[in-house]
Formats: structure tokens, sequence, C-alpha cells
């Protein structure tokens, strides 16, 4: 079980934990306020996240085991999209390309409730996300994934 599950277990405890949303987006500030900060050089055209309201930056790395394991960092210049990018980096970080590509997020943010709490232009920037992951993901896997500037 990659660590990244332990850690979004704890994420599913607090938001069904907590009672209105209020106190959830309060919490999903507070994630985004942990989430550490992006190398400045890695804050660039090539790791940007298109579709987001936000400024954006994702930036994936295959880590040489067997099989391949992807790990992300992400930064937004928004709390609330810093928090959301935490919860996909504990749904998605230390998974294999197979593994991110069958990933059920859709039901995760069901589970959350993000789905029907975000803001249409939060939601599109939220699966604009899912989908660049999901996309280094398939090149990952083709073997054709970018290489990192």
């Amino acid at each position: 079980m990659p660590q990244s599950d332990v850690q979004l277990d704890r994420i599913i405890e607090t938001f069904e934990f907590l009672d209105d949303w209020e106190e959830r987006f309060a919490y999903l500030i507070d994630l985004g306020k942990k989430l550490p900060s992006m190398e400045a050089a890695d804050k660039n055209e090539a790791n940007r996240v298109h579709g987001c309201q936000a400024t954006v930056w994702l930036k994936p790395h295959l880590a040489a085991e067997d099989p391949p394991r992807l790990e992300f960092s992400a930064e937004s210049d928004a709390f609330i999209v810093n928090g959301l990018i935490a919860i996909l980096l504990s749904a998605y970080n230390g998974r294999s390309p197979r593994e991110v590509a069958e990933y059920d997020v859709e039901g995760l943010l069901k589970r959350l409730g993000l789905e029907e709490h975000l803001s249409p232009t939060r939601r599109n920037g939220l699966h604009s996300m899912i989908g660049r992951i999901r996309e280094l993901a398939s090149h990952a896997a083709n073997g054709t994934m970018e290489k990192p500037t």
C-alpha cells in the first residue's frame, strides 16, 4: 500500500468527521497551507496545468522501481486549490502508471462531497488537474513521458 493511502485515509476520515462545509473548506485550506512548495525553477510553462482559473503547476517524477512509481509535486497560487492538490497527491503519489489510470478518483470526490460543493470554475480546474495527471501517467506507461524541465 503506498504511503499516500494512509494520508488519504486520514483526509477521508476528517472530511467525514466534520459536520458542515464551512469546516470542510477550512480543513481544505489547511491542507493547502501544508503543501510543500515547489522549486521556483519548476514553476514554468511546461509544468503548468491549463484549464484552471488559478495558476497550477504539476511536475511528475517517475521512480525507478519495478513497476515504476509516479510521484508528483504541485502547487497553486490559491489556498483552496492547494488543498485540492493535496488530496490528489495523496490519491496518486506512489502508484504505478497503470494504478493511476485505474484509480477511481471520481468515487473519491463523490465520497468527499467535493463535486457538489465546488464552484463550477474550481470543479473544471480540478478535472483539468486530474486529466493532466492521467495524461502524464499514460506517457509514463508508454515510455514517452517528457523529461522534466
